[in-house]
């Protein structure tokens, strides 16, 4: 009996465990490509609101060359 209440109360805390961490919140995500003869262009932005409550904003830029 009590072998069965243990691993009950261990998976219950690891399904918990998600909540408690949380997760990102995509606020906002804009995505634009450039194609020149030189090569393409891609730039990203995104602003994420992590679970504390921060905002993060990042931004990418990939450049791929033409052969």
């Amino acid at each position: 009996m009590m072998r069965i209440i243990m691993t009950s109360l261990l998976t219950l805390s690891l399904l918990g465990v998600p909540s408690l961490v949380g997760c990102e919140r995509e606020l906002s995500h804009e995505k634009k490509v450039e194609s020149t003869p030189s090569g393409t262009t891609v730039k990203e932005k995104k602003t994420v609101e992590n679970p504390d409550g921060s905002i993060t904003k990042t931004e990418t830029k990939d450049k791929v060359s033409n052969p």
